[in-house]
């Protein structure tokens, strides 16, 4: 049947990344001066609060958002953390940040190649020659495993099997399920490669991501979690950035609700979730604020070094993006942003920054996969999407980037086309980047 094919292709990334939504249209004009310069307009709050109120008009039952422009903030939210007593969502709500996790986990790694523990371009092999034996510990690199390029394949259809064939099952028998890194990267490294290591275009792959954790405790003898916590979010000022312990997520934070392309319907509540299944690649829990703070750190040069930085924004082709160690660069119609985004269970997140780290955008939603599948499978677009697509483009280009004379502010950097198709085919961790490249629509029973 069509669903099941489809449920192969959005194994590899739809659960930990969103990234196909936000790159800016190829038939977008000259990219205007980066954004976040100092000379540039205030925030439009008004705009932008109008813009969030789009989304959840939309249909997304809610979001919340901070965005900043040098010193300047906005924070807002719009729609519901819990459809059955409409409680409200609210700005600073805690919420599953999926794929974000990974570039806490390649600053961590990259902190360690600045201290001289760790070789970048080393065979993984040298460091982990039990967990990745043989010809392939040889010839897969840290360097592959943090930009993608490993091209080993990724665990989620073997962590939750009842997917390719159709059905959501295992999403609720496993919800309290503890498994074990190691046994992910099993999972990953019995998958089908995707190419061969270091080959170009990369291949998105959460097994990576599952790897660099334990390479990290290998090279520290820390629990990667906890050092991930002491080096890299202490360091960076978060309060409200952590590893969950448990199912729970402590403090304020709407319920997380899944659709799964309407398989699941209405969308069950899945905020209560042991993460374990995602690890290093995807568990870490955050706020919007806190997502800002992080990403302007980095960029900053306060977590790693010029050198290192320099490493982690050198970009190759991955499954349709512009892929680092760990962040992504996306052209928007004003400039080009840094960042990542991320998927898991119900849950999704988007940072983006430019790259002084003065204009910003963090969103958060509680509504996931809600678009419909054609007879052919593949993804229609949602108004959500247009909605989505559009704020952040509102956040992250000040009035006057692209206008035309006499238009609203804003309003030149988004065509229709583009509104209409939105985020979803411009995030691979949104709902769309890997749908359709993760495993491949033939591997799959019809």
């Amino acid at each position: 049947m069509r669903i099941a094919r489809l449920l192969g292709t959005v194994l590899g990334t739809t659960l930990l990344t969103t990234t196909a939504v936000l790159t800016a249209p190829a038939h977008a004009g000259p990219a205007a001066p980066p954004a976040g310069s100092a000379d540039r307009t205030s925030l439009d709050r008004t705009a932008l609060r109008d813009s969030l109120d789009a989304i959840h008009e939309a249909g997304m039952y809610g979001v919340f958002s901070s965005v900043r422009d040098g010193r300047e903030r906005w924070t807002g939210a719009s729609g519901v953390a819990d459809v059955k007593t409409e409680r409200p969502v609210t700005p600073g709500m805690r919420h599953r940040v999926g794929s974000i996790s990974k570039t806490f986990t390649s600053v961590a790694l990259l902190q360690q190649v600045e201290r001289g523990r760790l070789r970048l371009d080393a065979p993984v092999g040298d460091y982990l020659p039990d967990l990745i034996p043989g010809e392939r510990g040889r010839q897969v690199t840290v360097r592959m495993l943090l930009n993608h390029t490993s091209h080993i394949g990724d665990y989620i259809a073997g962590a939750f099997p009842s997917l390719v064939e159709g059905s959501t099952a295992s999403l609720d028998e496993e919800r309290f399920r503890s498994i074990r890194p190691g046994e992910l990267v099993r999972l990953g490294l019995a998958a089908p490669a995707t190419g061969r290591p270091g080959e170009l275009p990369g291949s998105y792959s959460n097994t990576n991501y599952v790897i660099a954790g334990l390479l990290l405790e290998k090279i520290t003898g820390r629990n990667a979690e906890q050092h991930i916590t002491r080096d890299v979010i202490d360091r960076a000022g978060l309060r409200h950035t952590s590893f969950p312990r448990t199912p729970y997520i402590k403090g304020p934070h709407p319920r997380m609700y899944e659709s799964f392309y309407g398989l699941i319907d209405p969308p069950r509540d899945y905020s209560v979730y042991n993460m374990s299944w995602a690890y290093t690649a995807g568990a870490v829990v955050s706020t919007t604020d806190d997502l800002n703070r992080f990403y302007r750190a980095l960029l900053g040069g306060k977590l790693i070094g010029k050198a290192a930085l320099g490493e982690m924004t050198r970009t190759v082709p991955v499954s349709g993006l512009d892929y680092g160690l760990g962040i992504y660069a996306l052209e928007m119609p004003c400039g080009r942003f840094w960042g990542h985004d991320g998927a898991v269970f119900g849950a999704g997140m988007t940072a983006l920054s430019s790259r002084d780290g003065k204009r910003q955008v963090a969103l958060a939603q509680n509504l996931m996969k809600y678009q419909s599948v054609d007879e052919n499978g593949d993804i229609e677009p949602h108004a959500i999407d247009g909605a989505l697509y559009a704020y952040v483009v509102r956040a992250l280009c000040p009035a006057g980037s692209g206008d035309t004379p006499g238009s609203a502010p804003g309003a030149g950097l988004v065509s229709p086309e583009d509104a209409r198709d939105g985020l979803s085919k411009r995030l691979p961790g949104i709902d769309h980047s890997q749908l359709t490249s993760g495993l491949k629509f033939g591997q799959l029973s019809h």
